[in-house]
């Protein structure tokens, strides 16, 4: 298959503002660890791992020599009798377990008072019972599914969220919604914990991490700060954070001891969607106190952030941590809705030492729905060098990844089916995750909600 939408990086357009450098970043992204840079270099030629072979079954297209293993599906019976696996499933982490083989899936289940199969309500670990979100844990030894239980439950559209340093998932709602409304009976917007080695669940929120439409979070090992993306839906959009706990060091429930919660400012850049060249970067960013956390009366992107103002940016969410720096996406950006300008997708980086914003990688243009590379969503750096990206867009779906040539490349094709054979429709990728070994990929389709372990010549790298 050839690969031709948005596959082409954007590379032309920049900022003519005081403070602002071109820089290599693409390389800093894509290296991987050093030995495994170097193997992937010495495979050479091709691009990812080959064409995609069509499944017989009709589920997931994969290359050659690759195999998917379904763990989990929607509306099966809970291993742990506690109902039935909620659907919507969406962000997710693979945490190892104590023993060699042993590893814990976290799953995020972004689900509205609407969903067809909810989290179900179990006593001690359900804070708001009119609430249908929650995430899932899965056990798996050897391979092999042992045990999947509900691991909180009560909160409302969780979309993704972030492993922490101390072996623990942060679940990030993806909603605002205060008491009294959507049938809720407390406020919404907020960041719980799960521990899956313990089966110990916090379900009270971090409040001081703020109220708002929470996307991803990621924590610098370091210093122990926690940098949040808001995925608004209206203008103007969602800011990015960063929270500065009391408690640095880390530990399950540590972050209820409170802290400050700083919004990101570019000085003279309102919108990122208007960086436009790959490479720029802003040496001198500003991160101001947000003024009211909790929201309690104007959402915090709305709020008055003094002179100079925030500064926004459009579908603000994957983030993760990696290379001594955190990386975020913009999903897209849309012209017609608010932004400053278009694109396809855009990849950012923050060095905390630097204090240095860099655009690693811009995607577009294209107008082919039918083919990978529209709005990035879920993303993850792969153990052997590149990147992999859960698509959100029109068409058909895929897990696209990016070599270190910047080569827009399919690793997996959604062919399920949600719609009619005269006007299909695909579930989203979600959650894309290695396992500590990098020997499997995990990810979900969104609907119907499937959870995946994908195995294969990972080895062989991702092309140069």
């Amino acid at each position: 298959m050839t690969v031709t939408r948005r596959q082409v990086l954007a590379t032309s357009g920049a900022l003519g503002a005081a403070g602002i450098t071109f820089t290599g970043a693409v390389e800093e992204l894509f290296g991987g660890s050093e030995p495994a840079a170097r193997a992937a270099a010495a495979v050479g030629g091709t691009d990812g791992y080959g064409p995609l072979v069509p499944d017989p079954k009709g589920i997931l297209d994969l290359p050659r020599g690759f195999r998917y293993t379904i763990l989990s599906r929607e509306g099966r019976p809970l291993r742990s009798g506690q109902g039935k696996v909620p659907g919507n499933h969406d962000g997710m982490t693979a945490l190892p377990g104590r023993g060699r083989d042993e590893l814990w899936l976290v799953r995020n289940h972004e689900n509205r008072p609407t969903a067809r199969n909810p989290v179900p309500a179990v006593k001690g670990i359900t804070y708001d019972p009119a609430a249908k979100g929650g995430c899932t844990t899965i056990g798996l030894s050897g391979g092999k599914v042992r045990t999947e239980r509900v691991a909180i439950a009560g909160t409302a559209v969780n979309c993704a969220g972030g492993p922490t340093p101390w072996g623990t998932w942060l679940t990030c709602e993806e909603d605002e919604s205060k008491a009294g409304t959507n049938g809720y009976s407390k406020d919404h917007g907020f960041i719980f914990e799960v521990d899956p080695y313990r089966g110990r669940t916090d379900a009270k929120p971090f409040t001081a991490m703020g109220r708002f439409q929470h996307e991803a979070v990621a924590v610098d090992p370091h210093s122990g700060i926690v940098y949040e993306t808001e995925d608004a839906f209206a203008h103007p959009f969602g800011l990015f954070y960063r929270f500065l706990p009391r408690r640095p060091k880390g530990g399950f429930g540590s972050l209820h001891a409170g802290g400050r919660l700083e919004a990101l400012r570019v000085p003279g850049v309102p919108d990122l969607s208007v960086v436009r060249k790959a490479g720029t970067s802003f040496d001198k960013v500003e991160w101001v106190k947000v003024p009211d956390p909790l929201a309690r009366q104007t959402p915090i992107r709305l709020q008055d952030f003094g002179k100079g103002g925030i500064t926004h940016a459009q579908k603000l969410e994957g983030c993760y941590w990696g290379d001594d720096r955190v990386y975020f996406v913009s999903s897209y950006a849309r012209s017609r809705e608010g932004s400053g300008a278009d694109h396809f997708g855009q990849v950012w980086s923050y060095e905390p030492r630097r204090n240095r914003l860099t655009l690693v990688i811009v995607f577009g243009p294209g107008t082919d729905v039918n083919k990978p590379g529209e709005s990035p969503d879920n993303i993850c750096l792969a153990p052997q060098g590149g990147l992999m990206v859960c698509e959100d867009g029109g068409g058909e779906q895929f897990v696209y990844g990016v070599t270190r040539r910047r080569r827009v490349y399919p690793m997996a094709r959604n062919r399920q089916n949600i719609g009619t054979p005269q006007a299909p429709e695909y579930g989203e990728f979600a959650g894309a995750t290695f396992s500590p070994d990098g020997r499997t990929m995990f990810v979900n389709v969104y609907a119907p909600g499937t959870t995946f372990a994908i195995t294969g010549p990972w080895h062989r790298g991702t092309g140069r």
